[in-house]
């Protein structure tokens, strides 16, 4: 399963517009699932903005290794 997220608004007419580089990304009459979240806080997103800081902290260059084994499986 392949994921995005996005922030958007819900038009008066019901219907949520997906960025296009989202929607180039999912194949014509794809089924998908949607999640709808609302009701964020500030502090609900510095704690993601946080967490995300020091997931990233701990990647080093070296890891770059397995994006290359997952682009090109020849290398493996």
């Amino acid at each position: 399963m392949k994921t995005a997220d996005f922030r958007g608004e819900i038009a008066p007419n019901g219907q949520i517009a997906v960025p296009p580089d989202i929607a180039s990304q999912v194949p014509p009459g794809e089924k998908v699932a949607v999640v709808l979240a609302w009701g964020e806080s500030e502090e609900e997103n510095g704690w993601r903005e946080a967490g995300r800081r020091r997931f990233e902290s701990a990647y080093a260059a070296n890891d770059s290794v397995y994006e290359q084994l997952i682009h090109d499986p020849a290398a493996g």
